[in-house]
């Protein structure tokens, strides 16, 4: 019985803990968190980009892509492009896993690089879902 006991608070301790470095932005605070780091202009495509691509999850990697890349963080960035899974590399220059954290700076710098290569359209989630559809209202922000 003291076992099971020492289990449960042992797996509770480690999705306590697990969970710090992991975060749900809702709409507002990607707003904020966007102007924080230096992105003022056409908010309201880049709410859609985050909401659409990781659903505004900081630790959000997504499934294996077709090409076995994979996508990571607030703006799912390619691992085959951008970053390199468990080493510096990419057109970013940084680690995968280093976008799957609360430090959104170097997701932001990443971002910014890709859509001054691509615009908002290096994006899949926006190309699907927010392109020529109603923008999120951020009015209330």
């Amino acid at each position: 019985m003291r076992t099971s006991v020492a289990v449960l608070l042992g797996i509770a301790l480690v999705l306590v803990l697990g969970s710090g470095d992991a975060k749900k932005l809702q709409r507002c605070e990607i707003v904020s968190a966007l102007k924080r780091h230096g992105i003022t202009s056409d908010l309201r495509n880049w709410v859609c980009l985050v909401e659409s691509e990781s659903g505004g999850r900081t630790d959000k990697r997504g499934p294996r892509n077709k090409n076995g890349s994979y996508d990571y963080g607030l703006f799912q960035i390619n691992s085959k492009y951008w970053c390199g899974i468990g080493k510096v590399a990419g057109d970013c220059r940084l680690k995968c896993e280093d976008l799957l954290n609360n430090d959104l700076s170097d997701d932001v710098r990443c971002a910014k690089k890709i859509f001054q290569r691509h615009g908002f359209r290096g994006w899949y989630g926006w190309r699907s879902k927010c392109d020529g559809k109603s923008l999120p209202d951020i009015s209330s922000c």
